[in-house]
């Protein structure tokens, strides 16, 4: 068996008296994707800063190649080659897009920027997403929604990334531009990287991922291979499962 490159054990996370998270586990190895899906409030988005070491958990544990570690920062987690692309993709629209590809690691020559190097990477990580722009000078707000996913993702790729964790990328897309960024993350699990796929929308997940792991109010409430479930059965129980029918049946003897 391939040893998991990120795994998380029981993780859970209070704030207060509010449980956010109890016992929710996930594990991604290399050229896996692992699709983390849950509607509002199902606590993904405390999913993924525990992930990333925003927030500490409570109790649980992770495990990085199989070893125990703790992560005490984003900047601990990335040095470990866990990176986390959030949804508002930490881009400024007005530089550009080469700056924002190396924004806080510019590379320098003698203490000084070196743009010619710069945008050469650029052209050539973005075209092996199958983004070819057209003047690494334009500004990153020019790029379409999707292209700006690409440029963040590859952004993360370029800098040592092993895992991805993708917060629900697709979520302020359309149609085209998700199709963009779901390519980029089949790309990803060939190139041998680990994925951890945050949405709200089986649709998505199901064509692109390998593994699937259901939230609900903070609780795991299915763990399954994509073997084991249909992208139907997916949808129903993110949407309620049996307590959805019950509340249908209730609803349609109430309508009689």
């Amino acid at each position: 068996m391939t040893t998991p490159i990120l795994e998380v054990r029981n993780i859970s996370k209070n704030f207060g008296h509010v449980r956010a998270l109890q016992d929710v586990s996930c594990k991604v190895k290399a050229g896996e994707v692992t699709a983390v899906l849950g509607d509002n409030g199902a606590g993904k988005s405390t999913f993924i800063k525990t992930l990333s070491g925003v927030h500490p958990p409570d109790s649980g544990e992770f495990l990085v190649d199989g070893e125990p570690t703790r992560f005490s920062s984003p900047r601990a987690a990335l040095q470990r080659g866990i990176a986390t692309v959030y949804q508002d993709l930490a881009l400024a629209p007005l530089m550009p897009i080469w700056r924002n590809f190396f924004l806080g690691s510019e590379p320098t020559q003698s203490g000084f920027l070196t743009p010619h190097k710069s945008k050469d990477i650029v052209v050539d990580e973005l075209g092996k997403m199958g983004i070819q722009i057209r003047d690494p000078e334009q500004a990153v707000g020019t790029l379409s929604g999707g292209e700006r996913q690409c440029v963040a993702i590859a952004r993360a790729v370029y800098f040592g990334a092993r895992v991805l964790i993708l917060d629900e990328p697709t979520a302020a897309l359309g149609v085209r531009q998700s199709g963009v960024v779901l390519k980029y993350i089949i790309q990803a699990r060939e190139r041998g990287l680990g994925v951890i796929f945050i949405t709200h929308n089986p649709n998505h997940a199901y064509p692109v991922s390998d593994h699937f792991v259901l939230l609900q109010r903070g609780r795991t409430i299915g763990d399954y291979s994509k073997a084991q479930i249909t992208i139907a059965d997916l949808a129903q129980q993110m949407s309620g499962g049996a307590e959805l029918e019950a509340l249908q049946h209730e609803l349609h003897s109430i309508g009689r």
